[in-house]
């Protein structure tokens, strides 16, 4: 992992709401970010009511004493600024595999938003910190273990908080170097935490956010692959596209059925192949079911993703820190850190995440069975018997589809008491949010392969066209894969085809597809 390279758009981050493309122009693309001026100046005059209590004789949690369990001791002024300094670098003990620079990064700025909420009480210097940190393009280094998912994503949040003051490791590109020196180079102060300030950069649900908001962007451009890969799935196998009609979508109007079925019409409008079987002579009454219900399995999915959504931009209005500051100065105790509302939504996408995969392996072994694939050669192999063709590519398939069904076990369904029992329920948001990366991983494989083997299965019914959509795809694919013929190299065309899925230029088809039907 290298330090990001930083773009030239700009985000403004401010007391308001936050838009999910933002937060991934900063997160995957390295957009800059500015600090709105009205927002920094709300900081200051929020600040002085933290200043006001760290004077008084009132304890008030996270300013004048420690933290969870520790509440109940009363910290003298002299030494509130090692209890900050003693929090972050406590906290910071995550373990494991650092995380991705995109997730360290929606992580940063997600925190800076709530900053500039003025509901944190942090100082205008602070809110500067982070925003300058993330426009050095420096990546934290930010293990894996450590969030519970509530209190915050704690230990992630808190490496990211130890690396401001100057500690722990950043990304380099020849491994991991001491973020003081990192900071030096870059011209960057490291910053002494103040009363408060330790909290409000620890306590968010930013981590599994940042996490959600980035597999959402994700998923939008799969599901669309998965209503193509399908469709080129039906024209393979001599399926019929009448069930994608919308009169007999609309009996059932779930906004994402009518969706994925219109992707399917417009993906298989004007095929040859689809054409050549719709006479009254075709014996075949009905399609399986992983061919006629794909749009209702991938509907059920897309309006999963638009719930998702929902939580998300909920999300991206809420000023989450414990304890906050209210508008007439009046510092409470909440519990709007709990992750249950991410964790809940995490956990739903890898459900359908993994079915939208299991429906999709189940037409790529339609294809590749003699039997059951209207007289395509027997595992699109040049020579059957000679060449195996794509017969291990689904039992490929199948291993990751195996692996995404275990991904869909919740998370957030556990808890484990922490804090000497202060902290007796966890939402373990940031563990479905690991697994929901991996699942949306999964799902690029999973396509990619139903995509490969669909493309072979297309080239096996010349002369007969595919539709206009369809065979821009295929003809895409056959840049980066050569089509039938011997057996060859099979992993290096795998992950060639998975490039084009992630890289966007499958969609690009496909938007410019739909535009003209």
């Amino acid at each position: 992992m290298v330090p990001m390279t930083i773009g030239t758009q700009r985000v403004v981050v401010g007391a308001g709401a936050m838009t999910p493309e933002q937060v991934v122009a900063v997160a995957r693309y390295g957009a800059r970010v500015e600090l709105a001026a009205d927002g920094v100046a709300q900081l200051a005059k929020v600040r002085g009511h933290i200043d006001e209590l760290a004077h008084s004789e009132r304890p008030v949690y996270g300013v004048s004493t420690g933290f969870g369990a520790l509440a109940l001791r009363h910290i003298p002024p002299e030494r509130r600024t090692d209890l900050q300094r003693s929090l972050i670098r406590s906290h910071a003990a995550g373990a494991g595999t650092p995380v991705e620079a995109e997730v360290v990064r929606a992580m940063m700025l997600l925190r800076l938003r709530t900053l500039m909420t003025g509901h944190t009480g942090v100082r205008p210097e602070t809110a500067r910190a982070l925003a300058e940190l993330l426009d050095s393009g420096l990546v934290p280094v930010v293990p894996e273990y450590g969030s519970l998912g509530c209190s915050g994503d704690l230990a992630p949040l808190a490496a990211v908080a130890l690396a401001l003051m100057g500690e722990g490791s950043v990304h380099g590109p020849e491994g991991p170097r001491p973020m003081a020196e990192a900071m030096d180079a870059a011209g960057l102060t490291p910053l002494t935490l103040a009363e408060k300030e330790g909290l409000a950069l620890t306590n968010g649900t930013d981590g599994m956010l940042g996490m959600l908001l980035l597999a959402i962007a994700d998923l939008h451009r799969l599901f669309d692959i998965a209503d193509l890969t399908a469709a080129m799935s039906v024209e393979a196998q001599l399926g019929t596209d009448r069930v994608f009609a919308a009169d007999l979508q609309a009996l059932r109007p779930h906004p994402g059925q009518a969706v994925s079925a219109a992707n399917m019409r417009a993906a298989l409008a004007d095929s040859e192949i689809v054409a050549s079987h719709r006479g009254e002579d075709c014996p075949r009454v009905q399609d399986a079911y992983s061919l006629r219900c794909a749009p209702q399995v991938h509907g059920a999915a897309r309006d999963t993703l638009t719930h998702a959504e929902t939580v998300a931009e909920r999300e991206l209005q809420s000023a989450i820190d414990n304890p906050v500051v209210l508008a007439d100065g009046r510092v409470e105790s909440n519990g709007n850190f709990h992750g249950a509302p991410v964790g809940y939504v995490l956990d739903f996408l890898a459900i359908a995440i993994a079915d939208v995969a299991s429906i999709a392996e189940r037409r790529t072994d339609r294809m590749l069975d003699v039997h059951r694939s209207h007289g395509l050669p027997a595992f699109l192999a040049d020579d059957p018997g000679v060449d195996s063709g794509y017969m291990i590519a689904q039992y490929t398939q199948a291993g990751i589809v195996s692996e995404l069904k275990r991904c869909a076990v919740p998370a957030s369904v556990d808890s484990i008491p922490s804090s000497a029992m202060q902290e007796d329920h966890v939402s373990m948001g940031w563990a479905a949010a690991r697994k929901l990366r991996r699942a949306v991983d999964g799902l690029t494989s999973v396509l990619a392969i139903e995509l490969l083997t669909a493309a072979r299965a297309l080239d096996f019914r010349a002369p007969l066209r595919p539709a206009p959509v369809t065979d821009a795809v295929r003809n895409l694919v056959r840049e980066a894969v050569p089509g039938p013929g011997p057996d060859r190299h099979l992993a290096p065309d795998i992950a060639a085809v998975e490039e084009l899925v992630r890289s966007g230029a499958v969609n690009h088809i496909l938007d410019q597809g739909v535009s003209t039907q």
